[in-house]
């Protein structure tokens, strides 16, 4: 496939690089800049974990092939010690002779099958130990926008007691949201990475899942920025 129009992980490390810039400018204390950071971080982990993932581990094949061919190399040099002129030629003899032997095949069968699919297992977990971190980075970034509530930025007096503390603007709590929604969108990309470079079916899954969940939950987020814009239409975008 052209590189081109493939996701190419450097480009997307920087976009969350700056993503991060971009909320330290404004919320330099917020608790959002310090899960962008932390994104940030498993993203470079990914990267590494990508690279591992599309190179051959050379030296686990050779000692899978090593143990294949001592295998078989077992395998043959008993079946140079089975008497094949038996005197005896009694079908019980016959049975058991043939299933012990079919027995072997099926061991070593099992045994090279295993040792064949043993790097693509090991890729395969690593894989979906990664998914598992970005779809806990996607529910923390919900978090933090959860008791962001557009309805209530101009009544501060509506607040009780226990009410979360509402000290964003209008204009702040629209470029928040907008945060927000594009970490989500970023998380799902770096999960489309390791569909991308290991196209076994769990990876893909779980990678497909994890698009499924930031783009809900950017919906959501969008439905309030609909409600920001709709209660006050002049407000200008700024990055």
């Amino acid at each position: 496939m052209d590189k081109n129009v493939q996701l190419q992980p450097e480009k997307i490390i920087d976009t969350i690089s700056l993503l991060e810039k971009r909320i330290e400018d404004r919320f330099p204390n917020s608790g959002l800049k310090k899960v962008c950071h932390n994104f940030l971080q498993i993203t470079l982990d990914s990267k590494q974990n990508i690279d591992w993932i599309s190179k051959p581990n050379l030296s686990l094949r050779i000692f899978a092939y090593l143990v294949i061919l001592i295998g078989l190399g077992g395998l043959i040099y008993s079946i140079t010690y089975v008497d094949l002129e038996i005197k005896n030629t009694t079908l019980s003899n016959i049975v058991a002779l043939s299933e012990a032997i079919f027995n072997d095949i099926v061991l070593i069968g099992a045994a090279i099958f295993f040792l064949i699919t043993l790097e693509s297992r090991l890729k395969t977990k690593r894989a979906l130990k990664a998914l598992n971190e970005l779809r806990g980075i996607a529910h923390v970034i919900d978090m933090h926008q959860l008791t962001k509530d557009p309805n209530l930025t101009d009544l501060p007096e509506s607040a009780t007691e226990n009410s979360p503390k509402r000290t964003f603007t209008r204009f702040e709590l629209q470029r928040y949201l907008d945060y927000c929604s594009e970490a989500m969108a970023l998380v799902g990309k770096v999960a489309a990475l390791y569909s991308q470079s290991l196209p076994d079916e769990n990876v893909v899954q779980a990678a497909n899942e994890i698009e499924v969940l930031t783009t809900g939950l950017s919906r959501k987020i969008w439905q309030k920025l609909i409600i920001l814009n709709e209660s006050n239409p002049k407000n200008n975008k700024q990055t």
